[in-house]
């Protein structure tokens, strides 16, 4: 009975996580998993990541795309998520535009090089309680790509920060995906300010060591630099 039980949790442990393995555009996803968003190491566990200081926290990837998709400044954009995002967190989503004289196919986006295009605050539901922007979804909330990007080839980076085990040091728990992308119809503007993966966080960040049974949610702080809204 013990061991029928453990197996009932570790199935609920899975389905509770969750990986971001297809990018939309304007409505339209890609046809296949893993297309031009880069493989993930936890394609298969769907677990997430627990160190927000370790270089996994960057795109968590096991393999580069084999394609790069086109985006028009402006454009909309989610993931499809393969199980419901039923933590409590926000999402965020970066850019990191490729420097010359590399390929999206291949860059790791190290460096200084993300500015946060989208973040996401909980608000108080009808039964009074702490809900967030895309939760219990099978994909997540919607981003915009600035109008003022400049035009070229970008990583684009989707993380969703679990909060549910939050007031404990290394259990936020982070699920994330890069994608290849080229950005047309782009502005002229100064993306900032810029972070690095690993670098942006700490595994003390309030936004990331937070018990939210104890907060009000205005006064949540997500973590990493300011949103560059172009």
């Amino acid at each position: 009975m013990l061991f029928f039980t453990a197996l009932l949790l570790a199935a609920a442990t899975v389905q509770a996580h969750y990986t971001f393995p297809r990018l939309v555009i304007n409505g339209v996803a890609e046809t296949k998993d893993w297309t031009a968003t880069r493989r993930t190491k936890n394609a298969d566990t769907k677990q997430g990541i627990e160190n927000p200081t370790a270089t996994d926290i960057r795109c968590y990837q096991s393999a580069n795309a084999g394609a790069i998709s086109t985006v028009p400044a402006g454009a909309t954009i989610n993931y499809i998520s393969t199980q419901q995002i039923n933590h409590p967190g926000p999402t965020q989503y970066y850019l990191a535009k490729v420097p010359a004289g590399a390929s999206v196919t291949s860059w790791d986006g190290s460096g200084a090089v993300w500015f946060k295009i989208k973040t996401t605050m909980p608000t108080v539901d009808s039964n009074k309680q702490m809900t967030w922007p895309g939760q219990n979804e099978y994909k997540t909330v919607n981003a915009t790509i600035p109008a003022g990007t400049p035009s070229g080839d970008y990583l684009l980076r989707v993380e969703h920060i679990a909060l549910h085990l939050a007031m404990q040091a290394n259990k936020a728990q982070f699920y994330l995906a890069c994608s290849q992308i080229t950005i047309t119809g782009g502005g002229s503007g100064s993306p900032a300010p810029l972070a690095a993966f690993p670098g942006a966080y700490k595994s003390t960040d309030p936004g990331i060591l937070v018990n939210l049974g104890s907060i009000q949610p205005s006064a949540y702080q997500p973590p990493g630099p300011a949103v560059w809204s172009g």
